[in-house]
């Protein structure tokens, strides 16, 4: 009987270790998992009448860009596909797309379908960042002859990243900025923080005051500048 055992496991060994060396492989410092971005695009075609919209088309414009609640990081476009698009027309759908703080861009992306005559296409463009694989525990952990971290490594901090980035294309081109500093417009937040007129300075003093009162004080948060969201702090 103690034979027999001692057979099993010679012959599961060199599977334990071959199991051992199996999974992802974090060779680095810099995660394997990283954002992906991808782009989805939505379509909407509207009649003319014109150089403007045909009756009722608004209505159906605004209507379906609630339904796909439509946001920042969108990217709007047209495509008159003949010069249906006329003034009136771009007008009508910037005036739409202004309620969401967005603008209408002036190239619009190649789509497979054709356009009808008399009508022109509305383009939303969606980009979305995802870490596929994610969660990995592929790799069993133990001594690590390779050098390799965690299989997981890299999977939480990059996941919040991609989840909290309020426009997902700025992880492949970031946006450039204004090429020269205004230090009066740099200092106003410090100078409203010393006045006591900032925000922050307001909900100390408001805490402050909650606390002699005997009562609680709530803080609240305003939007990033990547977009909403929480981590769930460490990976």
């Amino acid at each position: 009987m103690v034979m027999r055992n001692m057979l099993i496991a010679a012959a599961l060994a060199p599977a334990l270790l071959l199991g051992a060396c199996g999974g992802t492989k974090n060779g680095g410092l810099e995660s394997v998992h990283q954002p992906i971005v991808t782009r989805a695009d939505y379509l909407f075609d509207v009649a003319t009448s014109g150089d403007a919209l045909a009756p009722g088309e608004a209505q159906r414009l605004a209507g379906w860009m609630r339904s796909i609640n439509l946001g920042y990081g969108d990217r709007i476009a047209i495509d008159d596909a003949g010069a249906y698009a006329g003034g009136g027309v771009r007008e009508a759908v910037q005036a739409q797309a202004a309620q969401y703080g967005l603008l209408v861009a002036d190239d619009a992306p190649v789509t497979g379908a054709a356009i009808s005559p008399g009508t022109v296409r509305i383009i939303v463009s969606r980009m979305k960042a995802t870490v596929p694989n994610c969660p990995d525990f592929s790799r069993a952990t133990g001594i690590e002859f390779a050098g390799n971290t965690s299989s997981n490594h890299g999977c939480a901090i990059n996941s919040n990243l991609a989840a909290m980035i309020a426009n997902p294309s700025d992880l492949v081109q970031g946006q450039r900025g204004a090429g020269f500093t205004d230090p009066i417009q740099a200092n106003k937040a410090i100078d409203a923080f010393r006045r006591g007129t900032g925000s922050a300075a307001t909900g100390a003093a408001g805490g402050a005051a909650g606390g002699a009162g005997g009562g609680a004080a709530a803080s609240g948060s305003g939007p990033g500048a990547s977009g909403g969201g929480s981590p769930n702090g460490g990976q």
